[in-house]
């Protein structure tokens, strides 16, 4: 099974550290904050990556090259400095992740989702014909409205606002056939093709209760790196 790294996002929150850096560089305690994601993907049995850039993305392959300081092999779909949003970029990235449902994993987030069990969730998508499996937590303060619902059937639900309502972590796993209509080379947007995939019931969720950090802006980079200083 393959895994796919965001790292194509420009960091706007995120300026002025990132009008010189990628915010996957960007240190979180001994590592980048790429390099969590490659340690815990390897521990997890994971060898071979993909990662999509876009702004400052040669820094991130001259930075990781071809992955073999963490004990994996990386393959890159470089975007442009725009960037093709993450439905364009995953569909755009296809060629590199072959036909089995794939793990994708937002570059810009410290967790401690237990990426082994993505393997699980692949071969539960292929066999109950599914589109996509969800990772969902508790809604933090910056998003307090939440993105899906986890219905009690295990599935998600595209409600948002709502008392059962929880928040992406933007880890998922994903059959290719979700991107079937997506344009490769094109922006587009996954929260569209995820709701209408939830429409027809083909998403299923859990929840995780555990780490989960949005390093989405300079307060939560100190945040992150603080809990990173002990690893």
């Amino acid at each position: 099974m393959k895994a796919m790294i965001l790292a194509a996002g420009r960091g706007e929150r995120m300026r002025p550290l990132t009008d010189t850096t990628p915010k996957p560089l960007l240190k979180v305690g001994r590592e980048p904050l790429i390099g969590w994601h490659l340690h815990r993907l390897r521990e997890a049995g994971f060898t071979e990556i993909v990662i999509n850039h876009a702004w400052l993305g040669k820094q991130i392959v001259d930075t990781l090259k071809d992955g073999s300081d963490y004990g994996v092999s990386l393959a890159y779909s470089a975007e442009g400095e725009k960037g093709l949003e993450t439905a364009g970029g995953i569909a755009t990235a296809l060629h590199l992740l072959g036909g089995a449902p794939f793990l994708v994993i937002n570059g810009d987030v410290l967790t401690d989702i237990d990426f082994a069990a993505a393997r699980a969730c692949s071969d539960r998508l292929q066999k109950e014909s599914r589109l996509a499996h969800l990772w969902l937590v508790p809604n933090p303060e910056h998003n307090l409205k939440g993105d899906f619902s986890l219905l009690e059937n295990g599935l998600v639900a595209s409600e948002a606002g709502s008392s059962r309502s929880m928040t992406f972590s933007g880890m998922g796993v994903y059959d290719p056939k979700l991107f079937c209509n997506t344009p490769v080379k094109q922006p587009a947007k996954l929260a569209p093709l995820l709701r209408d995939a939830m429409n027809k019931g083909l998403v299923s969720g859990e929840v995780h209760d555990g780490l989960w950090l949005d390093v989405g802006t300079v307060e939560r980079l100190a945040e992150a790196d603080k809990l990173a200083q002990s690893w």
